[in-house]
């Protein structure tokens, strides 16, 4: 996700749901750009701006709290845009991605990195096994209950998700929102999702 924004040479990035920063702050890593992170979690603001304030950044990265689905920024504001696990937590994906393109430059790019589904039958046993089962334990031994309860959260939301919004509409979601030339690859067996494209001019 962030190759695909970083080769564009973006001056100014918007990260859309940036959680505790590592996305945000590997754009800073690869890219010479200024980087705004925006979440609506406090806590997840706080863990990214303990990472953030490191001097590599030179003090590159913004952090702020927002809605997704109401940005406080101006149309075409952003040269490129990332978002990462979002559109499974917001109530009309349609319209969020509307959103996200419409504070992004025409053709800037716009990628995002999301969890699947594995389409194959074998991957998709393991994945299901491992989301059920193998998740909670782990989450258990090494947090606690309330490691556990997120671990058992994790599958279900994700096959919940696709159930409702499987790849072939969330590629089209995207096209209607305003994005062209867009492209996606699977990852991690089909656990993982990539979607990139460019803001329409």
């Amino acid at each position: 996700m962030v190759r695909h924004v970083a080769s564009a040479r973006p001056e100014l990035i918007l990260d859309v749901a940036c959680g505790p920063g590592a996305v945000t702050t590997r754009l800073a890593r690869t890219t010479n750009a200024r980087i705004i992170g925006i979440d609506l979690s406090p806590e997840m603001l706080n863990a990214a701006s303990a990472v953030a304030a490191s001097p590599a950044y030179n003090e590159r990265i913004l952090l702020v709290q927002g809605h997704a689905e109401e940005l406080p920024f101006a149309d075409a504001t952003f040269d490129a845009l990332t978002f990462t696990y979002l559109l499974r937590y917001v109530a009309d994906p349609q319209a969020v991605l509307k959103e996200l393109a419409r504070v992004v430059k025409p053709g800037g790019r716009i990628a995002s990195l999301e969890f699947a589904v594995p389409s194959r039958l074998i991957w998709r046993a393991s994945w299901w096994l491992y989301t059920r089962t193998v998740l909670p334990i782990a989450g258990l031994l090494t947090g606690g209950r309330g490691w556990m309860d997120v671990g058992r959260f994790l599958g279900p939301s994700i096959s919940s998700h696709y159930r409702h919004y499987p790849i072939d509409w969330t590629i089209d979601a995207w096209k209607r929102a305003g994005i062209d030339h867009v492209e996606w690859r699977t990852m991690s067996l089909g656990g993982g999702l990539v979607v990139w494209g460019y803001r329409s001019e």
